[in-house]
């Protein structure tokens, strides 16, 4: 059983950085790519970055140059760096993983918020 736990998350000031981990377990060859999505309250679940075991990334434009993913294989540990928040950086942070043969997350995390003040 693949289990994802998110951790990190907190209140941080406008300008400010946080950092999000997501640690894996079981299912050795289940999260050979993993994601970060998010959740605005009210709106749709959207992809922030992923990251495969090779160390090959990819983010949303609306992220990228602040928020960078980075995995630490031998922890089986995904991170998410993030910088110069803003306020619409707020949302649940959700860690998800898939095999590579599969085109969708398989797996998700329970979520971490993120709040950003202004």
């Amino acid at each position: 059983q693949v289990q994802l736990v998110e951790s990190g998350g907190g209140l941080v000031q406008a300008g400010g950085p946080l950092r999000l981990s997501c640690v894996a377990s079981g299912g050795a060859g289940s999260y050979n790519v993993m994601g970060w999505y998010r959740q605005a309250p009210g709106k749709q679940r959207e992809w922030v970055a992923q990251i495969f075991s090779g160390g090959t990334t990819s983010n949303s434009d609306s992220v990228k140059g602040r928020l960078t993913v980075s995995r630490d294989n031998a922890e089986n540990t995904m991170y998410l760096q993030m910088n110069s928040l803003k306020p619409e950086d707020t949302a649940v942070y959700y860690c998800s993983a898939r095999p590579i043969y599969s085109t969708i997350p398989l797996y998700w995390g329970q979520g971490t918020q993120v709040t950003v003040s202004s």
